[in-house]
């Protein structure tokens, strides 16, 4: 493991007031230290989903002259110099001095994807509304960065659909373990590897749609280019914190090179805008590249709870009955922070599924596991509350009485970017169905496997 990986999230002793918030939000208990005292942060627990980030209130005040200076803490989080926001006791290792070293190297050539979850949030950095949809902005301010290539996640979000709907159907078509368990968010499947080992036969074995992306950059868009894999320069721009844990994990080298070489959060790629004195707000809205940045509606989803599994049923239908589906708004599954279970009619079978959101939620579904009494054959979990909108890498809500505005407006942006997109349904992607006939031959296949699955590690 290399050393990046470990503490990703830390507590600032200096600046902590032992408020415990953070622990309130902990989802795993990894919060540790008395009322009063500064916490500290167990990392064997911590699954890295930033949430205690995301709440923590306290900050270095600049009349404090018996804590370290302000260039000395930037620099040990790793922020850009020119970062003028408020040093807040939790926080997450940064990557922008990296990234923007990467940019500056001519003889490097710089791909960048975008996770569903950034484009509903990024604007809030720059004064826009809570909640409101800028890829297009996006997408041009990642160009003027000086990225060659700006690719979108949403790409992968479909192909994940493709081969996790594929694991599925022959899983319940040939006794396979169920229920199955997506495995899309990094943080869930770390509680998984420590919590509950002996289930990690129940996680899908896809690669997030980040490491699909990453996978692809450096073998089939090296191709596109014609471009040696060795100078790609493999960037995304996540959400969530633990997307910085997922990409340092040394099995995911499947291209031949780290698959992704940089992490940087949704708070990150605004500094990075500011830095180099982007007018955001002012920007041109701009497409995403292709092939990589093609997308649907159901690849916009992943951002949401319940997101995965809509899609994955609005494909999982036409695929089992060969017949369109009859609605592509599945509202059975969409909601906020809960359990939620549905039985689904797909042709002959009916397929029972269910969503969980929020991690400390999972438990007594995992039990049922355990026991060999859960009675469903797919489950989708995310980490933060509200699904990658609420990550701990997404603009902070400093007024605790916006934040459920803020996570309603951006799941609705996210939906209302579903309902406008022309495609709606995974496989209709042309993209998807050209990397396919060009590269992957099929769902499941030989290339596919190596390429786009992956193995967990039991970590007790």
């Amino acid at each position: 493991m290399s050393a990046t990986v470990v503490g990703i999230v830390q507590i600032d002793k200096e600046l902590c007031t032992g408020c415990r918030r953070c622990a309130e939000v902990c989802p795993v208990d990894a919060i540790k230290g008395e009322k009063g005292e500064p916490q500290t942060i167990d990392t064997e627990k911590c699954c890295y989903c930033g949430q205690c980030v995301q709440v923590c209130s306290a900050y270095a005040s600049i009349f404090d002259e018996e804590i370290a200076p302000r260039e000395q803490k930037i620099a040990e989080r790793g922020l850009l110099d020119s970062v003028k926001e408020p040093l807040f006791a939790a926080y997450n290792i940064g990557h922008n001095r990296e990234v923007k070293k990467g940019l500056a190297d001519a003889s490097l050539f710089k791909m960048v994807q975008c996770a569903p979850a950034v484009r509903v949030a990024i604007a809030e950095e720059f004064g826009l509304k809570l909640g409101s949809l800028t890829p297009g902005k996006m997408a041009a301010a990642l160009r003027r960065l000086g990225f060659d290539r700006v690719y979108d996640t949403n790409f992968t979000a479909d192909l994940t659909i493709m081969e996790e709907g594929s694991e599925l159907i022959e899983r319940v078509t040939q006794n396979g373990t169920l229920p199955m368990f997506t495995s899309c968010c990094p943080a869930w499947v770390k509680y998984v590897e420590q919590e509950y080992p002996e289930l990690i036969p129940h996680l899908s074995s896809c690669k997030s749609p980040q490491q699909m992306a990453g996978a692809l950059f450096k073998t089939y868009g090296a191709k596109i280019d014609n471009v040696e894999p060795a100078k790609v320069f493999s960037v995304s721009v996540m959400p969530c914190t633990c997307k910085k844990f997922e990409c340092d994990r040394p099995e995911l080298t499947d291209s031949g090179f780290k698959d992704v070489d940089y992490v940087i959060t949704t708070r990150e790629l605004a500094q990075l805008i500011k830095d180099a004195g982007i007018d955001f707000k002012n920007l041109p809205e701009e497409d995403f590249d292709k092939p990589l940045g093609t997308y649907t509606g159901a690849g916009t989803i992943f951002g949401v709870t319940g997101g995965v599994m809509e899609a994955a049923l609005r494909t999982g239908y036409e695929l089992i009955t060969k017949e369109a589906i009859p609605d592509v708004k599945l509202d059975f599954v969409r909601g906020g922070e809960g359990v939620r279970k549905a039985t689904v009619k797909v042709g002959d079978l009916d397929l029972r599924v269910a969503v969980v959101s929020g991690l400390k939620n999972v438990r007594p579904l995992m039990e049922q596991v355990k026991a060999g009494t859960a009675d469903f054959h797919f489950m989708e979990v995310m980490t933060c509350p509200v699904g990658c909108v609420s990550g701990g890498g997404q603009p902070k809500v400093l007024l605790p009485k916006l934040k459920e505005t803020a996570y309603k407006n951006r799941a609705c942006s996210t939906y209302t970017h579903d309902d406008n997109l022309p495609l709606r349904k995974s496989h209709d992607n042309p993209d998807v169905q050209k990397l396919y006939d060009e590269f992957l031959v099929k769902p499941l296949g030989h290339e596919s496997h190596h390429l786009l699955h992956t193995t967990y590690t039991p970590r007790r």
